[in-house]
């Protein structure tokens, strides 16, 4: 199941810091994105069990959620879908438009020709 944007920034937050409470992930979400009321975090993060986006241990007094799928499996996928729709499945196209880009860094470039080095 495609997890949606809102849905995506608390996996973001799960990712980065494992196994986490709702009231955790709220205050983070408040630090990093936007003002976010408890009550809409804790009914997301129900839903988001719901559709086995997250699991939930409900073995102490406070539930603990934790990803249902890793960060990189995720990420695949959506990025395929993304490439598929926008780019008629052609990573080419994709990296073609970033670079051209004009924000596109030296830096940025030597890495990304460092990576195709070590493809060949």
């Amino acid at each position: 199941m495609e997890p949606t944007k809102s849905e995506l920034e608390i996996l973001q937050v799960l990712w980065q810091h494992g196994p986490s409470t709702v009231r955790f992930v709220n205050d983070k979400l408040n630090e990093e994105k936007r003002s976010v009321q408890y009550s809409s975090t804790l009914k997301l993060m129900q839903i988001m069990a719901e559709k086995g986006i997250v699991k939930r241990d409900e073995t102490s007094m406070k539930h603990i959620y934790s990803p249902a799928e890793e960060e990189d499996k995720t990420k695949k996928v959506l990025l395929k879908k993304f490439v598929d729709t926008m780019y008629k499945g052609s990573a080419s196209s994709l990296v073609m438009q970033l670079f051209g880009n004009k924000n596109t860094s030296k830096e940025d470039l030597q890495e990304i020709r460092d990576f195709l080095k070590k493809l060949d």
